[in-house]
């Protein structure tokens, strides 16, 4: 994409941000609920016994520098849209101790650091809240909701709330030691796991589904440290991932089409994480393949983000703010494109039309 179509569209995105304060794009959505991995946690890890907990730095430039719970120097992409939808509060973690009352009525957040969509992903972690097992926790928040304000008042708000999931990296990483023999089956196991969730939280009230593709992991600084393959990096997880995006968007336009009432937008961050990465410098960024926050490896991207990291001191010019995970810079464009983006990043309409509809 050009440097001036990248330009407008976040000038434009910045534009609707401002007269979404004026006339609050958050009215027609009644609440915000987060599904996901370590893209998206806000710290329902903290409460768990599991390895993926991030630690300080992660969080340095977020409110008062607290580490939050997010593997990012700040706000996650879902943090991001929020915002933008005219949410002033974040949605809390599931799992922490004053996530109860009237709180849960704006939105949760159940997204778990290491998660996948098979509950066999990230195992090596210890605990984590695979896929199902949020749903199970939405289940009870939805239960919760209609305790509190009735069934008839809960199944409006939950039927006209905005539901994000930002899953399925992990189990595209995950299965690198996959033969190209067993990859389709593979893909197929993960995509009849995640038909048999999506349809699950529809049956629950949801209505309005936003889900992320798989990006393009073979270019994040840990893939290009542990198979040395550079620029020109073409890994068996990029494949996956391909492969894994075109069977999920066709499943997402099945249930749009077969569920009444429902609309699953399938956001590409496949091709927007390609397109930053490829035309870097036009956004502003100046290096495209090295992790902000670092311990170790050519691109820093042999050892997570811990205490003992080394922090970038410009983290707007950083695209990887660690091995895996994307910057604060990096997040709100994908966010932008998300939520403004035209049919080639976001289809069949983008979250901004989405959360209008």
């Amino acid at each position: 994409m050009g440097t001036i179509r990248n330009k407008l569209i976040i000038i434009c995105s910045i534009l609707s941000h401002i007269l979404a304060k004026h006339i609050g794009f958050a009215q027609n959505i009644s609440a915000f609920f987060v599904f996901g991995d370590s893209l998206v946690d806000v710290g329902n890890n903290y409460y768990i016994n599991t390895l993926a907990k991030p630690e300080y730095p992660n969080g340095i430039d977020f409110r008062k520098g607290n580490p939050s719970g997010r593997y990012t120097n700040s706000r996650t992409i879902a943090d991001v849209i929020g915002e933008e939808i005219g949410f002033e509060d974040y949605a809390p973690p599931f799992l922490a101790p004053n996530t109860t009352g009237d709180m849960i009525l704006k939105g949760v957040n159940y997204a778990s650091s290491g998660a996948g969509i098979l509950q066999a992903t990230g195992a090596f972690y210890g605990e984590r809240i695979s896929m199902d097992k949020q749903v199970d926790y939405f289940a009870k928040t939805r239960q919760d909701i209609i305790s509190g304000i009735g069934a008839i008042a809960a199944q409006a708000l939950l039927r006209n709330s905005l539901y994000f999931l930002g899953i399925g990296a992990n189990d595209i990483l995950f299965g690198e030691s996959r033969s190209v023999f067993d990859t389709n089956d593979y893909v197929d196991e993960i995509i009849s796991n995640f038909k048999s969730q999506l349809t699950r939280l529809y049956n629950l009230d949801a209505r309005k589904i936003a889900v992320l593709n798989a990006p393009k992991v073979g270019l994040i600084p840990f893939e290009r440290d542990i198979h040395l393959c550079g620029q020109a990096c073409l890994s068996l997880q990029n494949r996956m991932a391909m492969l894994y995006n075109s069977k999920l968007k066709n499943l997402l336009e099945d249930l749009t089409e077969n569920l009444p009432g429902s609309t699953f937008v399938y956001f590409d961050y496949y091709a927007v994480t390609e397109d930053i990465i490829n035309n870097y410098s036009s956004y502003g960024f100046e290096n495209d393949d090295h992790a902000c926050c670092e311990v170790i490896g050519a691109h820093g991207g042999l050892i997570p983000c811990i205490s003992s990291s080394q922090v970038c001191p410009d983290r707007t010019k950083y695209i990887f703010w660690d091995p895996f995970h994307p910057t604060d810079s990096a997040v709100v464009i994908g966010a932008k494109y998300a939520l403004d983006g035209g049919l080639e990043y976001v289809s069949p309409i983008n979250m901004r039309q989405l959360a209008n509809s």
